[in-house]
Formats: C-alpha cells, sequence, structure tokens
C-alpha cells in the first residue's frame, strides 16, 4: 500500500540502510537484466520472476500527503535490459502516472533499454474520434510512455489492434488465447459452441472456435426504436449446445448477462464466459453472480478485488509463464512471434 509523507518529508530521502531493510537483494543469475513493477499488480510481477527464476528489481513506491507519487530505483541499472511491468488498470490514472514516473527515473539512471511491460492497456477503448472535439486518448497514452522513457513495449490483448500504430517504437502484442484455449481444450465441454457477444469480436471469437474445433454464433444487438430496450438476436444455432461467449474483457458485466439470458432463451444447455481483462467495474461482481452464467474464465492481467476473489463462479488464469517466456525472448533477441496465436 502506497505511504504518504509531508511536504517537507519530499525533500528528504531514504537512507540505503533502510531500503535495503524493505527489500533485501538476492544474486542476479544476469546482472544486466532486470524486471521492475510499480504497485498494480506486485503478485503477476513476482510470478513472472519466479517463472524467469530471478528476482524483482528493488524500487521504492511512495504517495505524498498531497496525493503526488515518488519513486525511486534503488540498484544500479546503467546499461541494464530492464523491463517495467505494470497494468493501467484501476485507479487508472495513478498506475498510469506512476508508470511514467518509473520509466523516466530509469531513462535517467542511463539503463540501455526500457520496456514497458502493459498487461491491461488503459484507455484503449478511446482509440478513435467517436465525438466532436474529443481527444485520441489511447494515442496520447501512447506518446506520454514514449517521453518518459519506453524503448519498446510488450501489451496483452489491447482493445484494439491498431493501438500498434499509436506507437513510434516497437510494440509487442502479446495474446492471452494460448492459455485460455489450453483450459478449455482440458475442460471438454459437451456439445460446445463458441459465441461473439457482438459483431466487432466476430475475428476474435472466430480464431477461438477454429483453436478448440467449435462452431461460431453471434449475438447482434439491435435497437429499433428511440428508448426501447435493445433486441439481443442470436445468430447460429445453439439449441442444445454449451455456449462459450468470447471477450477481450468484462467490465460492468451488463452486456455479458444479457447476451448470456438471450443464449438460454434460444436453449443454450450453459453459458460459459471468457475474458483476458477482470476489468469488472462498479455492479459486475453482482451481475456475474445473480445471471445464469454457469462460470467466468479471467486471466490475472488485473488483480481482483475482495468481491471478485470471493465470487465463487469466478476463475482466474495466470499468464505468467506466457509473460515470462516473451520477456526473455526479447532480452536475448530471440522471435517473440512463435508466442502468438
Amino acid at each position: 500500500m502506497a505511504t504518504l509523507a509531508t511536504a517537507t518529508e519530499k525533500k528528504a530521502h531514504m537512507s540505503a540502510d533502510e531500503k535495503s531493510e524493505r527489500k533485501p537483494q538476492r544474486a542476479r543469475i544476469d546482472d544486466k537484466f532486470k524486471i521492475f513493477c510499480g504497485t498494480a499488480n506486485e503478485s503477476l510481477c513476482r510470478e513472472v520472476c519466479d517463472f524467469l527464476g530471478m528476482p524483482m528489481g528493488q524500487a521504492f513506491i511512495t504517495r505524498f500527503a498531497d496525493g503526488e507519487a515518488y519513486v525511486q530505483i534503488q540498484e544500479n541499472v546503467r546499461g541494464s535490459d530492464v523491463f517495467v511491468m505494470q497494468p493501467t488498470c484501476h485507479p487508472v490514472d495513478s498506475h498510469l502516472m506512476e508508470l511514467l514516473l518509473m520509466l523516466d527515473a530509469l531513462k535517467r539512471a542511463s539503463a540501455r533499454r526500457i520496456t514497458a511491460v502493459i498487461p491491461y492497456y488503459g484507455y484503449a477503448r478511446q482509440d478513435r474520434k467517436d465525438k466532436p472535439r474529443v481527444p485520441i486518448s489511447s494515442k496520447l497514452v501512447a506518446d506520454l510512455l514514449t517521453t518518459a522513457g519506453a524503448d519498446r513495449a510488450l501489451v496483452i490483448d489491447p482493445h484494439t489492434p491498431q493501438l500498434q500504430g499509436f506507437f513510434n517504437i516497437p510494440v509487442d502484442h502479446l495474446f492471452a488465447s494460448p492459455v485460455l484455449v489450453d483450459h478449455f481444450k482440458k475442460l471438454q465441454l459437451p456439445s460446445l459452441i463458441v459465441v461473439s457477444p457482438d459483431a466487432g469480436g466476430v475475428e476474435r471469437a472466430r480464431f477461438f472456435a477454429k483453436k478448440v474445433d467449435a462452431p461460431l454464433a453471434i449475438v447482434d444487438k439491435r435497437r429499433l426504436e428511440m428508448n426501447v430496450a435493445e433486441v439481443m438476436n442470436v445468430i447460429g444455432d445453439v439449441n442444445g449446445r454449451t455456449c462459450l461467449v468470447i471477450d477481450d474483457l468484462i467490465d460492468t458485466a451488463g452486456t455479458l448477462v444479457k447476451t448470456a439470458k438471450a443464449l438460454m432463451d434460444n436453449g443454450a444447455l450453459a453459458v460459459y464466459a471468457c475474458a483476458t481483462h477482470p476489468v469488472l467495474s462498479g455492479p459486475a461482481v453482482e451481475n456475474i453472480s445473480s445471471s445464469c452464467i454457469k462460470e467466468v474464465i479471467v486471466t490475472n492481467t488485473i488483480p481482483l478485488g475482495e468481491a471478485a476473489k470471493n465470487e465463487p463462479k469466478i476463475r482466474v488464469l495466470t499468464i505468467a509463464g506466457l509473460i515470462g517466456r516473451a520477456i526473455q525472448s526479447i532480452h536475448e533477441e530471440t522471435s517473440v512471434s512463435k508466442l502468438f496465436m
């Protein structure tokens, strides 16, 4: 948890002894290969470091009484290949600013190369001007990351593929589908059919359906008149089948719950849901709990809140191994595309 400091304490630095007591140093296998993390998802970073058999980099991160973030890298990174892991999840702006400060600190400490590892890329849904006089926030965030010091980026299942084009640095777009596909192959659900909850997600769902050798269905949402509820039209035969709804993220779960109800109304045996990013805002957990959905499978790109952890319908799969292999490939200058599906 972030700590608070007074305005006077802003000017003071902690002694080296005090810092080392918080997180003792461990021997490094490769002294020029380092992984640091912010406060957004420390558990995932620890899993990745354990997978790679290396310690996590030492950094001190706190907040002053007025809310400002403070970052200090607590070890030498001069000439190092550095990876900084931080999903920009809720609170998005705080975690984004923390990441920017870490990148700047590492750049000023003469790191040889800095890779921003962003399991969940906040602002990815604001990728176009859909109304007059609005920003393209996703592009702005990409510019901020580059200016702060990122030499390359690694992102997991961003909301829109064009995100890669917003950067002027190399971007590796990693898919969580290998982990999710493997899980559902092991489950061997009877009469499985993969469902896209909207037309925009058809490509993702079609790809998943091919991997699990299942047919594809689509839920088409239409609002026939103003002030009239959306009509959920199911395109495809789901009668007597186990439905698997695929999406990149679950926010409030409102659309997901409506999709599940439409599938059950059309004769589905059961409905499972699968998404990479468990954003789970507002009433999401309550919506899932009271729905007809049998199980929701997500990954640990975003840490779950207490309500989600205690919800039996929500299951979390780790992508630490996937991220670890990608980081190792980048460090060793070998192909990352072998991890793509």
